[in-house]
């Protein structure tokens, strides 16, 4: 029998990474969305985009004067004009963590990137963040931190094409996960294959 080579991408989670050309981080508040976002897209030579600094610049205000004078409902309501509106490429997109509730902004986002979730214990992500009250995190009033994590986790998961459990990794170790699953849509492999 005589061997023929024939060339097959790799892709991960059914196709989901093919000509995507953004990567998107979604998480939990002090799931190091920010800090990791901007380590990579520097490594990859990507631009930044934090779209918790757009929703501020859009308004004029911070995200704790949105809900103070406004409501969690409208700050969601707001992140998700800003989801949509995104046009770019070649960008590590940070998002709040509320992004999640809004299914559209998601599948919007999803059509031209690779969604990543990383994924923070609650205990990690309680010795993380200290202004909790002050934040403006998009919650219910007298919603406790453990109840909204319990809340969103399932999103995230649904709407992850990948999940990083970070939770003993380094900023650059999330960093070469991200790439090492990032390039492999771009990886060919060589099979052997029968000849008839």
């Amino acid at each position: 029998m005589m061997l023929q080579w024939s060339v097959k991408k790799i892709e991960l989670s059914e196709g989901v990474m093919q000509n995507k050309k953004n990567i998107v981080l979604i998480g939990m508040p002090g799931a190091g969305k920010s800090t990791v976002g901007i380590v990579l897209a520097k490594k990859m030579s990507m631009d930044f985009i934090d779209t918790d600094v757009l929703i501020q610049l859009k308004e004029g205000r911070s995200l704790q004067e949105i809900v103070d004078h406004d409501g969690y409902l409208v700050l969601r309501s707001i992140e998700e004009q800003v989801l949509l509106g995104l046009l770019c490429t070649n960008s590590v997109i940070a998002t709040g963590g509320s992004a999640v509730y809004s299914d559209l902004a998601m599948r919007s986002l999803r059509n031209n990137a690779f969604c990543i979730f990383l994924d923070v214990p609650c205990e990690v992500l309680l010795s993380r963040v200290r202004n909790y009250a002050t934040r403006g995190l998009a919650k219910r009033s007298g919603q406790s931190f453990a109840e909204l994590f319990v809340e969103r986790y399932d999103l995230y998961r649904k709407y992850a094409d990948l999940i990083i459990d970070c939770s003993c990794l380094s900023q650059d170790e999330v960093c070469d996960e991200i790439e090492k699953h990032y390039f492999k849509k771009n990886t060919i492999q060589l099979q052997p294959k029968a000849q008839r």
